[in-house]
């Protein structure tokens, strides 16, 4: 019986596939496409998604092939309500202090060829068609070519995408709703090599422009009028006009384009026994701040370790309710915050135009002359500021620093989170019978040279912080006493060791 099978080889699937491969979990991953998708879709890549590349080795190749983000600019009709620089935004606060682009069927060859470097192949042309379960195993039905064979697995992962056949067979509520407006995608090659975001206002529409490929190409996201909403085969030309007074750039040429309306909705649960739903089968909402697929990122990586640990027998079955318990919430909050934003684009009339003009450009501005609201804007956009502090996995405090708080960057101490594994970290003297007595119960134990730059980042001297195998601090503890560590192990380990 085959651990794990993956439903979908997206983004929210590979990443999924590539993080069972490190920790030597077998699975099976299919997709009833033929291969990659050819549109570039999602292009922008979080600072969170880019640390947790570095812990699967790969972090520094993505970023070289893709583009960095220097400026966002606001305008309308041409003329600059406000920019801002986005370069070295979160400097200090994560290795990756920037957004880079990075256009998702590139994204996906990409994490393509790291599983089949390992000799892992994609099963294309492969559909789940029906699944039952039972307290043991996982029973599918798949279809290739026509024919139709059953498989059992331990468990079931459906990253399947917004038409989610896990979700349907499971049964779950999409609860959510879909804006009115008719949006429109576009790559186009325009003249210029600028590497800036550029939002452009217009009465009642306003388009997106920024760089996508290294070739030059830009991105096009844009509304489409009221009265062309209606027309069937748009293509490009039915807006070229607008979007080319709105970008102020003529278009050269189009490589895709597409119409799409947005949607918000998030899923009832992520967990219905041996089954999971990740990304957009669980998520959908606006694409209003590059959110979505750095979000199905995030679920892959926090479930894979989670299985891995249960597979191998190290931790107790219940671990797995914890994806839910700390990912449903951060997607609830998520597709709700978007909505706002969203709403503030596109809300029409006198004070949708204030919104946009006046309001909107006055929150940009205190961006560029605040460092506390740089941080807060890098913090909460690059999703580093994520914590599961209400997670039945998190216990304690140390300085600033909770149980559940993701680990705050001290240089070199993302190093050790290559191991993707349990591990303590002290920060300034560890006491030689504490670490004894950790590595007893097969926890390594770090410890830093103590700074002042630990101490702004909320750590306290000589404090006990355990560290989860996806960089989040599990345990914080001031003391080094080896009887709360061994309490925490008992709580949620199988043995006697974590």
């Amino acid at each position: 019986m085959t651990p794990v099978l993956i439903v979908g080889a997206g983004p929210t699937g590979l990443v999924l596939a590539l993080s069972l491969a490190k920790q030597k979990i077998p699975f099976r991953i299919i997709d009833k496409n033929s291969g990659p998708g050819l549109a570039s879709r999602a292009i922008g890549v979080q600072a969170r998604t880019l640390e947790f590349y570095r812990q699967l080795g790969f972090a520094d190749e993505v970023v070289g092939s893709g583009i960095q983000i220097n400026q966002f600019h606001l305008r309308e009709g041409g003329r600059e309500l406000v920019n801002f620089s986005l370069k070295d935004m979160g400097k200090g606060i994560s290795p990756f202090p920037f957004l880079l682009s990075f256009p998702q069927d590139d994204h996906e060859k990409f994490l393509e060829k790291k599983l089949s470097d390992q000799g892992i192949p994609i099963e294309w042309n492969t559909e789940l068609v029906s699944f039952t379960q039972n307290a043991s195993s996982v029973q599918a039905t798949l279809r290739k070519n026509h024919q139709d064979e059953n498989f059992e697995f331990c468990y079931l992962c459906g990253c399947d995408g917004a038409r989610s056949k896990t979700r349907e067979v499971l049964n779950l509520g999409f609860p959510g709703g879909t804006y009115d407006q008719l949006f429109y995608v576009a790559d186009v090659k325009v003249k210029t090599d600028s590497t800036d975001v550029y939002g452009n206002l217009g009465q009642k529409l306003f388009a997106l422009m920024m760089p996508v490929r290294s070739t030059g190409m830009q991105r096009l996201v844009g509304v489409i009028s009221p009265e062309l909403s209606t027309k069937s085969n748009l293509s490009f030309e039915d807006v070229r006009s607008s979007a080319e007074h709105l970008i102020g750039f003529k278009v050269d040429m189009v490589n895709w384009f597409s119409t799409y309306h947005v949607h918000h909705r998030v899923v009832d649960h992520f967990r219905v026994g041996r089954a999971f739903v990740l990304g957009d089968a669980g998520h959908i909402h606006s694409p209003a701040g590059a959110q979505g697929m750095n979000t199905g990122i995030g679920d892959a990586f926090n479930l894979a370790w989670k299985i891995a640990q249960v597979i191998k027998g190290r931790m107790k079955e219940s671990l797995l309710d914890t994806y839910e318990e700390e990912r449903l919430p951060f997607a609830k909050i998520l597709v709700s915050t978007t909505d706002r934003v969203f709403q503030t684009v596109i809300t029409k009339g006198f004070f949708g135009q204030i919104l946009r003009t006046v309001i909107l450009p006055a929150i940009l501005g205190n961006v560029t002359r605040a460092e506390s609201i740089r941080r807060f804007f890098f913090n909460t956009i690059s999703q580093v500021r994520i914590r599961y502090r209400n997670s039945s996995l998190s216990e304690g405090k140390a300085g600033r620093v909770h149980g559940g708080d993701r680990l705050p960057w001290i240089q070199d101490n993302f190093d050790s989170l290559m191991a993707l594994d349990w591990q303590i970290h002290i920060y300034g003297t560890g006491e030689a019978q504490f670490i004894q007595q950790a590595a007893s119960r097969g926890l390594p134990t770090k410890v830093f040279t103590w700074s002042e730059e630990c101490r702004t980042k909320g750590l306290l001297k000589d404090a006990v912080y355990l560290i989860r195998p996806d960089g989040y601090v599990a345990l914080a503890s001031p003391d080094q006493d080896f009887a709360v560590l061994k309490r925490y192990i008992s709580r949620v380990s199988n043995n006697s060791n974590l």
